[in-house]
């Protein structure tokens, strides 16, 4: 498996694509804006995703699901906690913030409701679920490839903010230590805003972490 992070719109909300020369179809996760920046890049490796898979539903991650899914005639996945956030600015948060224009997508068209192994498409991972940073909340752990995709969950030196709707701060620490600690130290977290880290870095160096 290959991958690229893209920092999409204003919030520079990574993006992933996830890709292999095994198979042409690959996977869209967190397409946050900027639809034609993703895209270009399908077209570059001609590839042709078969999902949209969303780590939660905050605005900044979804800005670019609807026109995505059109073009390409996929299915969108998103945690039934969140099912209903996508086409509410209130629930999603582009409410919340002055200056930014609401922002909203359709409806999801499945639901994750279950943790453990998923396959879509050609693809197989284990979903885990890791809210707090919203209800909704989950990673996607490839094994294989040694990376978890972690949302907004955890960052390179920090975690998640808490204060958004659903927010909850024990949670989120709870699910940082439960499932995403729990994972091979050298496995990369693949975050929804900033740099790559590794499971064993945030283990020894963050400072949310330490007295939990």
């Amino acid at each position: 498996m290959e991958w690229i992070r893209i920092p999409l719109g204003p919030m520079q909300t990574n993006a992933y694509l996830l890709y292999s020369s095994n198979h042409q179809d690959c996977l869209i996760v967190d397409p946050g804006e900027e639809a034609g920046k993703v895209r270009q890049f399908l077209e570059k490796k001609k590839v042709k995703p078969s999902a949209i898979l969303l780590t939660h539903a905050h605005f900044d991650h979804i800005g670019a699901v609807d026109a995505l899914r059109d073009h390409y005639q996929i299915p969108v996945y998103v945690h039934e906690n969140e099912k209903k956030w996508l086409a509410d600015p209130s629930k999603n948060g582009s409410s919340f913030f002055q200056g930014i224009t609401p922002i909203t997508a359709r409806e999801p068209d499945q639901v994750f409701t279950n943790e453990g192994s998923m396959k879509i498409g050609e693809w197989t991972f284990e979903l885990l679920f890791t809210p707090g940073h919203s209800p909704g909340s989950v990673s996607f752990y490839f094994k294989e490839a040694g990376i978890v995709l972690a949302g907004d969950a955890l960052f390179q030196g920090s975690i998640g903010r808490t204060d958004l709707r659903g927010g909850d701060h024990n949670l989120l620490l709870k699910s940082i230590h439960t499932k995403l600690l729990t994972l091979p130290e050298e496995t990369y977290v693949l975050s929804g805003h900033g740099a790559v880290t590794t499971i064993g870095d945030e283990m020894n160096s963050n400072p949310f972490l330490n007295g939990f």
